[in-house]
């Protein structure tokens, strides 16, 4: 008991200096203690430990100037901090306070100058030995819950400004936005990883241009990827009666229908009326695969199946009809697959092979092509272009494909065209819920001939219509 109280008194700088057998008569254990708490090596023999505390407070002394807390205090603090209460508490709150997610927190406390601190220390700790019995751990306890909930509403800001944006250059990025902020509409979340200085989201209300007084006459075509028609048909959220309805279209060409010859007939009659003007093809190679079909009130003056190759035309990928003033190609463009492994033949075949079709198309009438073209032919097209490099629909020979074989014979990207820098996508991924993020990307297009380009009223997509993990697009064009 004499000891402890001899321990709690304080060590003057002075004292120590002068009468240095103050350390000499405390034990080896006194002497390991104080150097802990002091902050020095506490490991040697008595000897040392004496060395080390007098070098250590004539340390101390000569930076007095800089601090106007004694050494004394500071060595009578480390000794008053053996109540396991009190310490146990300064630990957690230190640990709180310097824990990685609260970095900015740990630097606003190190910008506190010392002298404030240590005060502060003090007044606490002496506030907290008055208290007794159960009193004191309730003030523990909501000294302790105050600093949680500052920490924790530290964390939640900190957490806000990461997940709303960032600014990369002179773009505002704001790809981490909780979708929940407009969760009815997450297609007008800007979502992407690589943006550009004035690129903004897609939003259809506010991006399309007013309609067509009744008086132009015009053509609206839809094109959508329904990823599969009977399973569409069967949602109960969706009815094929109002997607007609709302949007009025002329034609619907639809791509991966997934059905077979023999069921034509039967879903051909369960679509809706005033529609007349059918025309489907169907994989025969693979059954309940691919498919494409045109649905019209106009009848067409001609309709032709695939591109008249039959390497090219076993799996229903391509409808032509013709119109009065031009040529209207549905098409499924062959994905190139896991591990791509139908690469070559996309480039060096396929894309070639209809190239050449519309070219010769184009001869006699204007064309249209449209449907799951199955290339994201820009970096603005997707949402995470570096990572899908050596993905099938964004690979180098993939966009350069694209752009040799259409773009640069003379097609137009009307989207592209009526929306330069506007990040709007039409397919998104179901393994990482795209949608609800809007981590997509435009594999839908319509491309028409260059004669034709501004004649283009409207070119658009249509993200609001579920059912399929593409969305439909569409087109108004004046005639």
């Amino acid at each position: 008991m004499e000891k402890e109280e001899a321990m709690e008194n304080p060590v003057g700088i002075e004292f120590i200096r002068n009468d240095p057998s103050r350390l000499e008569s405390m034990t080896v254990e006194e002497l390991r203690k104080l150097t802990r708490r002091v902050g020095i090596p506490s490991k040697g023999r008595k000897k040392d430990l004496v060395s080390a505390l007098m070098t250590y407070s004539t340390k101390k002394e000569n930076d007095t100037d800089k601090t106007s807390i004694p050494v004394s205090e500071s060595l009578s603090s480390a000794f008053k901090m053996s109540q396991p209460d009190i310490s146990s508490a300064k630990r957690k709150a230190k640990a709180s306070t310097t824990s990685e997610d609260d970095a900015e927190n740990s630097v606003a406390v190190s910008e506190v100058p010392q002298q404030t601190k240590k005060r502060s220390t003090k007044l606490e700790l002496a506030e907290s030995t008055r208290v007794k019995g159960g009193a004191k751990s309730v003030v523990t306890k909501q000294e302790s819950s105050i600093e949680t909930k500052e920490v924790l509403d530290t964390k939640r800001s900190r957490v806000i400004k990461r997940a709303s944006s960032k600014i990369q250059g002179n773009a505002l990025v704001v790809d981490q936005v909780d979708p929940s902020v407009n969760s009815s509409e997450p297609w007008t979340v800007f979502a992407h990883k690589k943006p550009q200085k004035g690129w903004v989201a897609y939003n259809p209300k506010t991006m399309r241009p007013p309609p067509l007084s009744s008086d132009k006459k015009s053509m609206k075509v839809l094109s959508w990827n329904v990823n599969g028609l009977r399973a569409l048909l069967k949602l109960e959220s969706f009815s094929a009666l109002q997607l007609a309805q709302r949007e009025d279209f002329d034609v619907l060409c639809l791509q991966e229908t997934k059905i077979q010859e023999k069921d034509v007939e039967e879903i051909r009659k369960s679509l809706f009326e005033g529609y007349d003007n059918s025309f489907w093809t169907c994989s025969v190679s693979k059954l309940g695969y691919s498919g494409t079909a045109i649905i019209s009130r106009i009848k067409p003056i001609s309709v032709k199946y695939g591109l008249g190759m039959p390497d090219h035309d076993s799996e229903g990928r391509l409808v032509t009809v013709e119109f009065d003033k031009y040529y209207l190609i549905n098409g499924y463009v062959p994905n190139s697959g896991e591990g791509l492994r139908r690469l070559a033949y996309r480039v060096n075949e396929w894309d070639t092979t209809l190239s050449n079709y519309l070219k010769d198309l184009e001869k006699s009438k204007p064309v249209i092509l449209t449907g799951d073209l199955n290339c994201a032919h820009e970096e603005i097209d997707i949402y995470n272009p570096a990572g899908n490099r050596r993905s099938a629909g964004f690979t180098d020979e993939e966009r350069k494909s694209f752009g040799d074989n259409f773009l640069a014979r003379g097609l137009v990207d009307t989207f592209r065209k009526q929306n330069p820098n506007v990040v709007g996508y039409t397919y998104w991924g179901y393994r990482h819920g795209g949608r609800k993020t809007n981590r997509g990307w435009r594999l839908d297009y319509f491309l028409v001939s260059e004669s034709i380009a501004d004649n283009v009223h409207d070119s658009f997509i249509l993200p609001d219509i579920m059912g399929s993990d593409h969305c439909p697009i569409g087109l108004v064009l004046k005639l």
